[in-house]
C-alpha cells in the first residue's frame, strides 16, 4: 500500500513500471483475500462476533478489489478504455481504498483479539474449576481421573498463553507472562506429588500445608495471566520500575541534562527530592548484613559526593538564571558532567556489590548440602536434625531473597527486573514448601510418595538456583553493553540451537541505510512470492511434487519477506539463517523433481527445462555456502547476500512453475492424442 501511494507520478511510464504497479496491486488483493478467509473462519466459530467480523471482512475485500482494479494496466492498451479511472488518472481513489482497507483490517484484528482473550479466560476458568475439584477429592482413584482432565486443560492453557506471549510487543508484559507461565509449569508437578502425599497421609498437618501452598501459588499465577491479557491492574498495585535505583538514576540524569536546553524545566526542590529518593534506596545495600565493609563505605562516600555536587549545580543554576554569561554557562556544563560522573561511579559500585554477593552466594550453595541433609534426616525420621537443617535452609532463603532485591535495583531493564522479582518470590515460597515436605517425610520416613514429593520441591529449588546464575550473566551483559538477541524468559525451554557457525551471529542492528536496503529487497521478494502463488494456483494437481516444492519455497520466502519488515515467525538472525538452509535444500529437491519431468519430454522441451535447472542448482549451493560461512560482526552483510540469492531463486521458481505447467499440459495433450489414435487403430483392426 505504501509503495502504491508513494509512487512518483511521472508523465512517462515504462512498461516495467506499469507491470510493477499492477503486480503490487494484485499482491495487495491476494493478501487481503487470504486475510479475509481467516477472518471469516474466526467469525464462523464465534457467533457473538460473527456479524461484526463479516462486515469488516466485506469492507476489506471490497477495498482490495478496488485497489486491484485501479492498478490494472491491461486495459490501457485498448483505445476504448480512455475514459477508465486508474491510479494514474485518480490517485485519490487508491488513497480512499487504502484507508478503508486499513480501517477494516484493524477492526478484524481487534475483534479477533477479543476472541483470543475470551479463549484464554474460558480456558483459565476450566482450569480453576478442575483445581477446586482436585482440592476436595478424597479417593486416590477419583484424583487420578480428575488430574488427567486437569493435565489436558493445562496443556491447552499453556498453548494459548504461549501464543499470546509471542504476540505481545511490550517486553515488560512478555516477561510477566513468562514468569506466570513458568510458575504454572513447575507447580503442575508439585501439585501432583503434594496431593498424592495428602491422600496417603490425610491426618498429616504439614502435608496439607504443603499442598495448600501449591494451590495458592497456582491461583495467583492464573490471575496474573488474566491481568496481563485483559490489561487490567488490581487496585493499589504499584509500578515496580519506581523501586529500581538504576531507573531512578537514569531519569535523574535526563532531568539535569535537560537544563542545557531549558533552565526553567523544573524546580530545584524536585531535583533535590528525586536525588534523595535514589540515595534512600541505596540503604538496601548499606543496611544489608551481607554487604562488605569496603563496599558499604564506598557507597556512603559516593552518596555524600552526589549530594554536594547537586548543591553546587543548583548554586550555578541560580546564577545562570539571573545573569547569562559564557563563563557561568561553562560552569553549569561542568557541574552537570561532575554529578553525572558521580552517579555513574555509584552505579558501578552498586553493580559490583550486588553481582559479587550473588556470585559468592551461588558458588557457596552450588553443592546443595542443606537439601541433601534434609532428605537424609527425613528418611531417618530424625526430628532434631530436621529442625537444624530447616533453620539453615531458612537462612539460605533469606540470603537469596535479599540478593534478588539488590539485583533488581541494578538489573538495567524492566524484563530483568521482573525476573528478579519472580526469583525472589520463588525462593520465598519454595523454601517454606521444602521445609513442610521434609517435615512430612520425617514423620513418615518409610513413605515413598512423601520422599518423591520432597525430591520434586528440591528440584524446583535447584532449578531456580540455576536460573539465577543465568540471570546474573544477563545482568552483567546488559551493564557491559553486551546485550544479545531479544530477551526470553530464563526458565522456559530455550529455542533450538543451530550449527556452530551461528555462534558468531550476535544482534547487529543495521543502520537506517541498511534497513532501507533490506526492506527494498524484501518488497521484491514479497512480490515474487505472490507471482509464485499465482502460478501454483493454475495447477489442477496440487499434490504434484513440483507444486509441493514450489509451495514450500514460496511459504519460506514469504517468512523471509516478513523478517525484512520486523514481523513474522523469524525473530532472530539465527532463525533466519536456519530457514535459508532449509530453503536451499527445498530448491535442490525442486530441481530433482523437475529433472524427473524432463526425462519424459522431447529434446527441445527438455533443453528448455535443463537450462532453468542449471541456473537454480548453483544458486542453491551458493546460498548453502553463505549460510555456513561465519562473518564476524557482519550480520547485515550476510543477510543482504542471502536475501539477494533467495530473490534470484524465487525468480527462477516463477519461471519454472510456468514452464513446467505448459510443458506438462503439452505432454498430456500428446499422450491423449496418441491414446485416441491407438484406440482408433485398434477399432479399425477389429472391423
Amino acid at each position: 500500500i505504501t509503495t502504491l501511494i508513494n509512487h512518483k507520478d511521472n508523465t512517462k511510464k515504462s512498461d516495467k513500471t506499469l507491470q510493477a504497479i499492477q503486480r503490487v496491486g494484485q499482491a495487495v488483493n491476494l493478501a487481503v483475500g487470504r486475510f479475509v478467509k481467516v477472518g471469516e473462519a474466526i467469525a464462523n466459530e464465534n457467533w457473538d462476533l460473527k456479524e461484526e467480523i463479516n462486515i469488516a471482512c466485506i469492507e476489506a475485500k471490497q477495498a482490495g478489489e478496488t485497489i486491484a482494479a485501479l492498478t490494472d494496466i491491461s486495459s490501457l492498451n485498448h483505445p476504448e478504455s480512455d475514459g477508465q479511472i486508474t491510479i494514474f488518472t485518480d490517485k485519490t481513489g487508491v488513497i480512499k481504498a487504502a484507508r478503508l482497507l486499513l480501517s477494516s483490517v484493524t477492526k478484524v484484528l481487534l475483534l479477533a483479539d477479543r476472541v483470543v482473550i475470551k479463549q484464554i479466560i474460558t480456558s483459565r476458568n476450566k482450569v480453576l474449576a478442575t483445581m477446586e475439584r482436585l482440592e476436595k477429592v478424597n479417593s486416590f482413584q477419583e484424583f487420578v481421573q480428575i488430574f488427567s482432565q486437569f493435565g489436558n486443560e493445562m496443556v491447552e492453557f499453556a498453548h494459548l498463553t504461549g501464543d499470546r506471549q509471542n504476540d505481545l510487543k511490550d517486553e515488560k508484559k512478555k516477561a510477566k507472562m513468562a514468569a506466570a507461565r513458568a510458575v504454572l509449569e513447575k507447580c503442575t508437578m508439585m501439585l501432583l506429588t503434594a496431593s498424592k502425599t495428602c491422600l496417603r497421609h490425610p491426618n498429616c498437618e504439614s502435608a496439607h500445608k504443603n499442598k495448600e501452598g501449591v494451590f495458592d501459588r497456582m491461583k495467583v499465577a492464573l490471575d496474573k495471566v488474566i491481568e496481563i491479557v485483559t490489561d487490567c491492574k488490581p487496585s493499589g498495585e504499584t509500578d515496580i520500575s519506581s523501586v529500581s535505583i538504576f531507573t531512578g538514576i537514569k531519569e535523574f540524569k535526563m532531568n539535569i541534562e535537560a537544563l542545557r536546553e531549558n533552565l526553567y524545566f523544573q524546580s530545584k526542590e524536585n531535583l533535590s527530592a528525586t536525588l534523595e529518593v535514589i540515595l534512600e534506596r541505596t540503604e538496601d545495600f548499606t543496611d544489608s548484613a551481607y554487604t562488605s565493609h569496603e563496599h558499604r563505605e564506598r557507597i556512603l562516600e559516593l552518596s555524600t559526593q552526589a549530594r554536594l555536587e547537586l548543591r553546587q549545580l543548583i548554586s550555578v543554576w541560580i546564577q545562570n538564571q539571573s545573569k547569562k554569561t559564557k563563563s557561568i554557562g561553562e560552569e553549569l556544563e561542568l557541574s552537570i558532567l561532575k554529578i553525572s560522573h558521580s552517579l555513574n561511579e555509584l552505579k558501578k559500585e552498586l553493580h559490583s556489590t550486588a553481582t559479587q554477593l550473588a556470585a559468592d552466594l551461588l558458588k557457596y550453595h552450588a553443592d546443595h548440602v542443606v537439601l541433601k541433609a534434609l532428605k537424609l534426616t527425613g528418611v531417618e525420621g530424625n526430628l532434631e536434625g530436621l529442625a537444624e537443617y530447616a533453620c539453615k535452609l531458612s537462612e539460605q532463603k533469606e540470603q537469596l531473597v535479599e540478593v534478588c532485591r539488590l539485583l533488581r535495583h541494578i538489573s538495567g531493564t524492566e524484563p530483568l527486573e521482573i525476573t528478579c522479582i519472580h526469583a525472589e518470590e520463588t525462593f520465598q515460597v519454595t523454601g517454606q514448601q521444602i521445609i513442610s515436605a521434609a517435615e512430612t517425610l520425617t514423620l513418615h520416613p518409610s513413605s515413598k510418595i512423601a520422599k518423591e514429593n520432597l525430591d520434586v520441591f528440591c528440584e524446583a529449588w535447584e532449578s531456580q538456583i540455576s536460573d539465577m546464575s543465568t540471570l546474573l550473566r544477563e545482568i552483567n551483559d546488559v551493564f557491559g553493553g553486551r546485550r544479545g538477541e531479544k530477551y526470553g524468559y530464563l526458565s522456559l525451554p530455550r529455542p533450538m540451537k543451530s550449527n556452530a557457525n551461528l555462534k558468531s551471529l550476535k544482534a547487529d542492528k543495521p543502520d537506517s541505510e541498511e534497513q532501507a536496503k533490506i526492506a527494498k529487497l524484501g518488497l521484491k521478494l514479497g512480490l515474487l512470492t505472490s507471482d509464485a502463488n499465482c502460478e501454483i494456483k493454475k495447477w489442477e494437481d496440487q499434490e504434484n511434487e513440483i507444486v509441493r516444492n514450489g509451495r514450500n519455497m514460496s511459504s519460506m520466502a514469504y517468512s523471509l519477506y516478513l523478517f525484512t519488515r520486523g514481523e513474522g515467525p523469524l525473530k532472530t538472525s539465527q532463525a533466519l539463517i536456519h530457514q535459508l538452509e532449509v530453503f536451499a535444500e527445498e530448491g535442490l529437491k525442486l530441481a530433482s523433481s523437475v529433472q524427473v519431468l524432463s526425462k519424459q519430454l522431447k529434446d527441445d522441451d527438455k533443453l528448455m527445462l535443463l537450462l532453468e535447472i542449471n541456473k537454480l542448482i548453483p544458486l542453491c549451493h551458493q546460498l548453502q555456502t553463505i549460510t555456513k560461512t561465519p562473518l564476524q560482526n557482519q550480520v547485515f552483510l550476510k543477510v543482504d547476500k542471502c536475501i539477494t540469492k533467495t530473490r534470484s531463486m524465487m525468480a527462477i521458481l516463477v519461471q519454472l512453475l510456468s514452464l513446467c505447467y505448459k510443458l506438462l499440459k503439452k505432454l498430456q495433450m500428446e499422450n491423449n492424442r496418441w491414446a485416441s489414435v491407438t484406440n482408433k487403430d485398434s477399432v479399425d483392426g477389429k472391423t
